[in-house]
C-alpha cells in the first residue's frame, strides 16, 4: 500500500474514532472562540474593565467576574455600591455563553441583556443607563470607538451591553484535560480520574450537568429528593415566573473550571468541591458517596479547567473635565 495513502487511512482513523467518542458522552468539548468582530471585542473589552460605569467610579464587571479567579470574585456573595453585600453567590462569566439563559433565575435570555442588569442595580454597580451613557460620551477616545464600531454618532446603552457581550463570547475555556481524553488522547487521564467520571455519569449526574458547558443548558430543582436548608432569600425561577412550581428551581451551574469558582452553590454556603458532591448526591439524586466515590469525582471535576482566557489588559481611555466626579456615597 502507497505510504501516503496508508498514512492518511490511520489519520482518519483517529478523526473518526475521537468523534465517534465525543458524539457518544453526554459532555461535548468546548470549542475556541471564534473572533469575527475584532473592533467590537476590544471595544467589549474595555467596558468590561471600566470602573466608570459604576455610580461609585470603583466598580467594573470585572470585580465580581474576576478573570484572574475563574469569572467569579470567589466570595459568598459580592459586595456592590457602597458595600452592599449582594443576594447571591455570582457566577462565572467563563463559557457563559453556552448558558440557556443568564443569572441564576434566567431572568435575562442572553449576555447582551445580562450586561445591562448590573450598571443599574442599586445594590450592584449602583448606575442609570442614562447617567452610564453620559459618562461615556464625555470621553472622546469612547465616542470614536462607537463610531468607528457601530458608525453612529451617539452612545446608545444598546451598544455598550452588545459589545461587552461580545466580549463576554470570548471567554471560552478549551482544552482542558477532560476535553484533551474526549478527543482521543487515553493518557491525558489517570485510572482514579476515570472513576470518577464513570461514577458521575452512572450515579445521575449527568441527566444535568451535560454538553460542552458540563450544565447551564437547563433549570432543576434544588432539592430534588430532599430539601435544601439555607438562609438564604432567593427563591429561583418562581421569582420571574410567579409559578409556585418553580420556587427552588435555579439553572444548573457550569462545571467547567469548578475548582476555581468555589464557594458553590446560590448561595456561596459551601467551601469545598468535597462538601459539594456529597450534598448533591444526598438532595439531588439520594446517594450516600463514599469517602473513596467522593474523591474520585472531584479528581474528575478538576479535570474540567480548561485554558483560561490570554489578553492584554485593556488601556482605559482617559477621563476629561466633563467627566461626572465619581459618587462613592448616596
Amino acid at each position: 500500500m502507497n505510504t501516503k495513502i496508508s498514512l492518511a487511512l490511520i489519520f482518519s482513523g483517529l478523526i473518526n474514532s475521537a468523534t465517534a467518542m465525543t458524539t457518544s458522552e453526554p459532555i461535548q468539548p468546548v470549542k475556541p472562540a471564534k473572533l469575527t468582530n475584532k473592533p467590537l471585542v476590544e471595544l467589549g473589552k474595555k467596558l468590561y474593565f471600566d470602573p466608570r460605569l459604576s455610580k461609585s467610579g470603583f466598580i467594573s464587571c470585572n470585580s465580581c467576574h474576576n478573570l484572574s479567579m475563574g469569572g467569579t470574585d470567589n466570595l459568598k456573595t459580592s459586595i456592590g455600591h457602597n458595600w452592599q453585600q449582594g443576594p447571591i453567590n455570582s457566577p462565572t462569566v467563563l463559557n457563559s455563553s453556552m448558558n440557556v439563559a443568564q443569572f441564576w433565575d434566567g431572568r435575562a435570555v442572553d449576555l447582551k441583556e445580562q450586561a445591562g442588569g448590573p450598571i443599574a442595580n442599586p445594590k450592584e454597580m449602583g448606575f442609570t443607563h442614562e447617567l452610564a451613557v453620559d459618562v461615556l460620551s464625555s470621553i472622546p477616545e469612547y465616542v470614536s470607538a462607537f463610531k468607528k464600531v457601530f458608525n453612529e454618532r451617539t452612545i446608545e446603552i444598546n451598544q455598550v451591553t452588545q459589545a461587552i457581550a461580545e466580549f463576554e463570547k470570548t471567554l471560552v475555556t478549551p482544552n482542558s484535560r477532560f476535553d484533551q481524553w474526549l478527543l482521543g488522547n487515553q493518557s491525558a487521564l489517570s485510572k482514579k480520574e476515570l472513576q470518577g467520571y464513570q461514577l458521575f455519569k452512572e450515579s445521575g449526574c449527568v441527566t444535568c450537568h451535560n454538553g460542552p458547558a458540563v450544565g447551564g443548558s437547563s433549570f432543576q430543582k434544588m432539592g430534588l429528593i430532599k430539601p435544601y436548608i439555607t438562609d438564604n432569600p432567593a427563591v429561583g425561577r418562581s421569582a420571574v415566573t410567579g409559578k409556585q412550581v418553580d420556587k427552588y428551581v435555579f439553572k444548573v451551574p457550569t462545571l467547567r473550571n469548578v475548582e476555581l469558582t468555589y464557594p458553590y452553590f446560590h448561595d456561596g454556603n459551601v467551601d469545598t468541591l468535597e462538601q459539594a458532591v456529597d450534598i448533591m448526591g444526598e438532595i439531588q439524586l439520594g446517594r450516600k458517596f463514599t469517602g473513596d466515590e467522593n474523591s474520585k469525582i472531584v479528581a474528575f471535576l478538576k479535570t474540567l479547567t480548561g485554558e483560561q482566557p490570554l489578553f492584554s489588559m485593556p488601556i482605559l481611555p482617559p477621563s476629561t473635565n466633563k467627566t461626572p466626579r465619581p459618587q462613592p456615597f448616596n
